[in-house]
């Protein structure tokens, strides 16, 4: 070989080895070129697309998604709950809609306590006590009324043909009947449709839910929150000792609200403000681990883990104190959202030990006197972007199946903090920013993302998980902005959550070596060494440098990517 040739294949090799960097992963997840639904279950993730490709927007197809996921995947799409939606027009405008149950009116904060002070087990739990007013109905025709473009009678018209054919029973769908039917009679007792055990290949069909969908798409909104269905489901709730009543239906309302907004890097991150924590503790999160390069420490190394661990502690820590509805308490996110005030929370950061979080308090601010969920997401082929994250809270909510109408009702009551310093289902400790009180939202972890490079949208991204959430969903984002995956790859790879009390790490089962929990135990660092569940079921979009769109359906689920 020529000395010339020799240095040639040199060069070259040095201009692949500094583009590694920026070079964007090479797609590993579906990839179509003009619109794509990636959500629980590959009924409503076609449903959506079936939408988009009549003409409808991504907003329309939300409405098709909401509801086909009450169908296919009853463990927590609904009816009977709520959630949070954050969105990006292709024009670059971007908006929340918070559709998050609210208190009842009978609500108060001692309503889960008995005589002594002391918290009533199960009693936010399981039942009709554990029931908050549903918002998700509520939701989807606030969307459909701002933004949609097709009649509402066609967006629901899918979501009924797939009613009428039945959905197809799954292996972990099966798995999860299985898992959750002794508490689901328990609540509802042995007459309930969910009396029957379900084997892999039956064809589930609901006709009650099939009898409430067609009258809501003959009355509209009105129907489920002042209609005949209104009144069947107050008495439903009323009838089994919960609190709902049809004038706490007749005043739901949703509210736009303004996302939560920041830089990290060359990234700028759009995610739920409150009563969402999500947008605010990620927000805390990134800034606090800004001033490192991760990518050096290497995708779940020790180095990484440590200081992921020590954001989320500080952040989750200030999550439980400060926030809450901001319609009821003031929030200071001016404060908490600041260089200053989060370069004084990683102050005691090191490497070579961890903080006990039992010298993590929440940051001290003067104030003024005043899983499980699922997520889809959306890209149309105009290149506007939906990502809406939606709950019954616990698996099957409340376990309350309303057998009239064909729907479980959520235990959202749950999220509030019953007590101060009692931890909720999620083991996080609440405060009093989120006590209960009549028609008050309760704090939540979801965490619908959208994100941009470069002024272009880059990334639709969210997750279920409860508190694990918030934790999911960042490292999915590092895994494809630090650290160069694909975005099926990002969704795939293993995760580990810290939420500052418990004062532990969980890891997932698969995917970290003894030798690397090991080194963080020598630091100080706790492990949960129990048997840990998975972390989030994240489904996401990247846009691809030529505008193809590439899915990430996560593995731990049934969950399903569908565009063209």
């Amino acid at each position: 070989m020529s000395l010339n040739r020799h240095c040639i294949y040199l060069f070259a090799f040095g201009l692949m080895l500094t583009g590694c960097k920026t070079r964007q992963a090479p797609p590993t997840g579906l990839v179509t070129k003009q619109a794509m639904v990636v959500s629980a279950r590959e009924e409503a993730s076609a449903v959506g697309v079936s939408i988009l490709q009549k003409g409808g927007n991504a907003f329309d197809a939300m409405v098709g998604t909401e509801l086909a996921l009450a169908v296919a995947y009853p463990f927590a799409g609904n009816l009977g709950g709520g959630g949070f939606m954050v969105y990006r027009k292709a024009n670059g405008d971007v908006g929340a809609l918070d559709y998050r149950e609210k208190a009842p009116m009978a609500a108060h904060k001692g309503l889960y306590l008995d005589s002594l002070g002391n918290v009533v087990p199960g009693m936010s739990t399981l039942g009709a006590t554990a029931v908050a007013v549903p918002g998700t109905v509520a939701g989807i025709f606030e969307v459909h009324r701002k933004f949609g473009t097709l009649p509402m009678e066609d967006l629901i018209a899918p979501v009924i043909e797939l009613l009428e054919r039945g959905v197809a029973v799954t292996q972990k769908q099966a798995e999860r009947f299985e898992r959750y039917r002794e508490p689901i009679l328990e609540v509802n007792g042995e007459n309930t449709w969910f009396f029957n055990a379900c084997q892999v290949g039956d064809t589930l069909q609901y006709p009650a839910l099939l009898n409430t969908l067609e009258r809501i798409s003959k009355n509209g909104r009105d129907e489920f929150y002042k209609g005949e269905t209104a009144k069947k489901l107050a008495a439903f709730i009323q009838a089994r000792g919960g609190y709902v009543t049809e004038a706490d239906l007749a005043a739901y309302e949703p509210v736009w609200r303004q996302p939560v907004i920041f830089a990290y890097k060359d990234l700028k991150i759009i995610s739920m403000s409150p009563p969402s924590s999500g947008g605010v503790t990620m927000n805390q999160m990134f800034r606090m681990m800004e001033p490192y390069d991760v990518s050096e420490f290497g995708h779940n190394a020790a180095p990484y883990v440590q200081l992921f661990t020590e954001a989320a502690r500080r952040a989750y820590a200030d999550r439980n104190y400060f926030l809450g509805d901001p319609d009821f308490v003031s929030i200071p996110l001016d404060v908490l959202l600041s260089d200053a005030y989060l370069e004084d929370r990683m102050q005691g950061f090191s490497m070579e030990r961890a903080t006990p979080s039992e010298e993590v308090e929440h940051g001290r601010i003067p104030m003024a006197e005043s899983m499980e969920t699922t997520h889809y997401s959306i890209v149309d082929s105009e290149g506007n972007a939906v990502s809406v994250t939606t709950t019954l809270n616990g698996a099957y909510g409340s376990k309350l199946y309303c057998d009239e109408l064909g729907f479980f009702l959520n235990n959202q009551m749950d999220d509030f903090s019953a007590k101060a310093g009692y931890p909720n289902m999620f083991g996080l400790i609440g405060a009093e920013a989120n006590s209960i009180a009549p028609a008050k939202r309760m704090l939540s972890s979801m965490t619908p993302t959208i994100v941009e490079k470069e002024g272009e949208l880059w990334m639709v991204v969210g997750s279920p998980g409860g508190s694990t959430i918030i934790t999911a969903v960042a490292q999915t984002i590092l895994n494809a902005h630090a650290f160069g995956m694909s975005m099926q790859e990002a969704v795939n790879a293993p995760r580990f959550h810290h939420q500052w009390l418990p004062d532990h790490i969980v890891f997932e089962q698969e995917g970290f070596s003894e030798a690397l929990k090991n080194a963080l135990t020598s630091k100080g660092y706790h492990i949960n060494q129990d048997r840990t569940p998975i972390l989030g079921k994240v489904d996401a979009i990247r846009v691809l440098e030529d505008g193809r769109l590439e899915g990430g359906a996560d593995r731990r689920g049934d969950d399903t990517a569908v565009g063209y």
